[in-house]
């Protein structure tokens, strides 16, 4: 295998590039389709380079965002998959999401660095989001009302 198939940077741009053109939903699939391109991957460093380049999953499969989507504007591709935010108590904020899009919307959430989140856990179409206290729960809550637009 040459040099630059062990590239990171170019297996990420076949990631992207067989992302686009067709639907996969499972990391050992995105494995499988590198290496038969060369590229040597496992589904850890597959892992890793779909947290780099902010892939999301949608339902049964990965999207990428629109290629002028940049970390401040992350949200975009995905703020349509919120429907509701709640609080719950002083510190755990909870988002209810489409089904099958909560992994995509928290990993968005981790990806955004605000300092108010602590940290995330999401299910199937739930997100608790813990913060340090009740202003930093209203802090959250205002800015994920303005970026979700719920």
């Amino acid at each position: 295998m040459s040099a630059e198939l062990q590239h990171p940077v170019s297996r990420r741009a076949a990631l992207l590039r067989i992302i686009r053109d067709s639907s996969v939903g499972k990391q050992d699939d995105l494995v499988r389709l590198l290496k038969k391109q060369g590229f040597e991957a496992t589904q850890s460093s597959v892992s890793r380079d779909l947290r780099e380049l902010h892939v999301a999953k949608a339902g049964d499969r990965y999207i990428v965002p629109a290629e002028d989507v940049v970390p401040s504007n992350l949200f975009a591709s995905i703020a349509n998959f919120v429907l509701a935010i709640k609080t719950a108590g002083p510190s755990l904020t909870v988002i209810n999401t489409t089904t099958a899009t909560a992994q995509g919307v928290a990993q968005a959430i981790d990806k955004s660095n605000w300092p108010e989140v602590v940290g995330t856990i999401s299910g199937d179409d739930t997100i608790f989001i813990a913060t340090e206290d009740a202003r930093a729960q209203r802090k959250l809550g205002d800015r994920l009302r303005e970026v979700f637009r719920v």
